[in-house]
């Protein structure tokens, strides 16, 4: 099976002769697939590879296609793991998942939970009890279980409900949440339990009572009611002679930098081999795990924690990009494939999207004796991704620009997840916001860990951070007015964590001690604009704290090793404790000119305002990555000044 390169997506081939060759190896037996997805080979047999790939060398014997599969067994329910060679077509290794593990949620397993769920004769009895007037219809949002009993072993969805009073496609059910919330098992499909929700400070509940209508709070354009704006002109991005970059089949080539476009169920979007001009700079770069504990402290409220990486997958819950819509100007999409629950394969069309964008002034200087100024606009190139998970909608953007600098950023936006609550008397909950008659949004965070390979000029890195402070006054050294400081380093020699400091300005950096800057006589490297963000509130030893054990601290550091991909462990889905980055970094291994990753824990806090219902104004954050030494000057010099012979504005009279 010809595959061009070995960290190539998967392939719809590749797929078929997985699930053929383990239903050969099962016979009768009815198997549900939840995720087919190549497994990266290891390190040390891709990196020969992609070396001579970018010096221009013949290329060695690409390792060998290992397919990773995980199902469930029809027959005994048992959730099970197989290892394929699609090379040689040959099953490598079956088995059942660890004790206590469930893989992640399907769209399939989704859409059925919520049908099995409206159609129980329990729920319907649920429903009666509204006494609904005519068109008003109920909805369901099956959600990942977070569960805090040890002896669970049940996959089990937590089904919220909802009801829509338009029949309309947009309707916003998020308005009118319910008060009973059915528990269903996901593999038996029996119903388990039906919650009641408590809807005031107390945590009591109580019975489904009649529904008292109140009006829904939409977004769609044509239920809003009123007018829309007509004072907008259109803004059209041309690119009359094309892109500046170039694509031949998943790399990319834009000003100096080249780069691989690689997709999966679960990162979604990943970028390989980052070179500029030449230069080795990232490995890989990943968003490794998005996690959104919940702050209401009543009961079943409380296990609301998905991971939405671990639990579901961002390359399964891509959205398809739309021309025009999501991205503007002369657009590259990538597609993307996953299977069905049957083995089939789906593709997902235009799962990524790649353009060129303009940000403002890249540099510019004004001697001010003779009013001579050189100017140069900012040119980047943005490889996006847009996910929906349930209500919420996320944006991932890896945005590159003509100085060697990367940025991550992330947009959050959609619907925020919705309560019911008492009102009457205008009364609220202290960890919630009332954004609409009867319904209130609880207060949450969006906890995010991006996983950073490095490879700054080669990949044995060391990974330091400096403190700017104060300089002492010293005889050797004087500072006698009080004014001097200095960047004081500290190098991470042993696998572990660390800590922003806003107090000093800290700054994390990756470097080459082997290559020396000829200019600075410092080591190559690429800084790491971390964020000063909140860590998790949770408090220690509740549910939320023990599955996010990532989140403890915004820098982790551990030496490579294949496999440790997602800062939360393999399996979130029900998880009891996190099983990732921080039991790596507790191995105390030495980290100094090695194989290092990089981890950076970040979050936005979000305690929800009116502004943010029905929909959400996107909500931005991102992390810087620049060259500290790397270049000997500005490696942007050579972009071509900026003139309105090239940009052709206009001037409005």
């Amino acid at each position: 099976m010809a595959i061009t390169h070995p960290l190539d997506p998967l392939q719809p081939q590749e797929l078929r002769l997985a699930v053929s060759l383990l239903k050969d190896s099962l016979p009768g037996i009815p198997l549900r697939f939840k995720t087919i997805e190549v497994q990266e080979p290891a390190k040390k047999d891709v990196v020969p590879y992609v070396e001579a790939e970018r010096l221009g060398e013949l290329l060695p014997q690409a390792p060998a296609r290992i397919v990773h599969v995980l199902f469930h067994r029809q027959d005994t329910g048992a959730h099970c793991h197989a290892l394929i060679n699609v090379d040689n077509s040959c099953i490598i290794s079956q088995g059942d998942l660890p004790e206590h593990s469930q893989s992640h949620a399907d769209v399939d397993e989704m859409v059925e939970i919520e049908k099995i769920c409206l159609e129980h004769p329990a729920v319907i009895a649920e429903i009666e009890k509204l006494r609904l007037p005519a068109g008003v219809k109920v909805c369901v949002d099956p959600w990942i279980y977070g569960t805090d009993d040890p002896n669970e072993r049940r996959r089990l969805f937590q089904c919220l409900v909802y009801l829509s009073t338009v029949d309309h496609p947009q309707a916003n059910h998020y308005s009118i949440p319910c008060t009973f919330s059915p528990v269903f098992n996901g593999v038996t499909k029996e119903l388990v339990r039906i919650d009641y929700l408590p809807t005031g400070t107390e945590h009591a509940t109580a019975e489904t009572q009649p529904w008292t209508p109140v009006p829904a709070v939409e977004y769609a354009h044509d239920l809003l009611g009123t007018p829309l704006r007509t004072d907008l002109k259109p803004y059209i991005v041309q690119q009359p002679e094309g892109p500046s970059f170039q694509i031949n089949g998943q790399v990319v080539s834009w000003q100096k930098w080249r780069f691989r476009v690689g997709f999966n169920y679960r990162d979604g979007m990943v970028l390989y081999n980052v070179t500029f001009d030449g230069r080795n700079v990232f490995y890989r770069l990943s968003v490794s795990e998005l996690t959104v504990p919940y702050g209401d402290p009543r009961a079943p409220f409380h296990r609301r924690h998905p991971f939405d990486i671990g639990d579901l997958g961002l390359g399964i819950i891509c959205n398809q990009l739309q021309l025009g819509c999501d991205c503007l100007g002369h657009i590259k999409y990538f597609d993307g494939f996953r299977p069905d629950s049957h083995g089939e394969a789906v593709c997902i069309k235009n799962a990524i999207c790649l353009h060129e964008q303009d940000a403002g002034l890249l540099y510019k200087h004004t001697n001010y004796r003779n009013n001579q100024a050189t100017t140069v606009r900012n040119r980047q190139l943005a490889v996006q991704m847009m996910v929906t998970a349930s209500n919420y909608e996320y944006i991932f953007a890896w945005i590159l620009d003509q100085a060697g600098g990367i940025e991550l950023e992330v947009r959050a936006t959609g619907i925020m997840s919705t309560i019911p609550v008492d009102d009457a008397g205008g009364s609220s909950l202290p960890w919630a916001t009332n954004v609409g008659p009867g319904v209130a949004a609880p207060n949450h965070q969006h906890i995010i860990a991006v996983r950073i390979d490095p490879a700054i000029d080669g990949f044995n890195n060391t990974v330091v951070y400096e403190d700017s402070v104060l300089m002492p006054d010293s005889a050797d050294v004087p500072n006698p007015y009080g004014c001097g400081y200095i960047a004081k380093t500290s190098v991470i020699e042993k696998s572990g964590h660390a800590d922003t400091n806003t107090d000093t300005a800290r700054v994390f950096k990756i470097r080459n001690d082997s290559i020396l800057n000829r200019v600075s006589g410092a080591p190559v490297a690429y800084k790491v604009q971390t964020l000063a963000t909140q860590p998790i509130i949770a408090a220690p030893g509740s549910i939320h704290r023990k599955r996010t054990g990532f989140a403890e601290h915004a820098v982790w550091v551990t030496k490579y090793r294949d496999g440790e991909l997602y800062a939360a462990g393999e399996y979130t889905n029900q998880s009891l404790e996190s099983d990732g980055v921080e039991n790596w970094a507790a191995r105390d291994e030495d980290v100094v000119d090695t194989d290092v990753v990089f981890w950076h824990t970040f979050s936005l806090t979000h305690n929800p305002r009116p502004e943010d219902f029905p929909v959400m104004p996107a909500e931005r954050i991102s992390v810087h990555l620049k060259p500290s030494g790397f270049h000997e000057k500005n490696p942007a010099l050579d972009v071509p000044p900026s003139h309105q012979s090239f940009n052709k504005s206009a001037c409005h009279l």
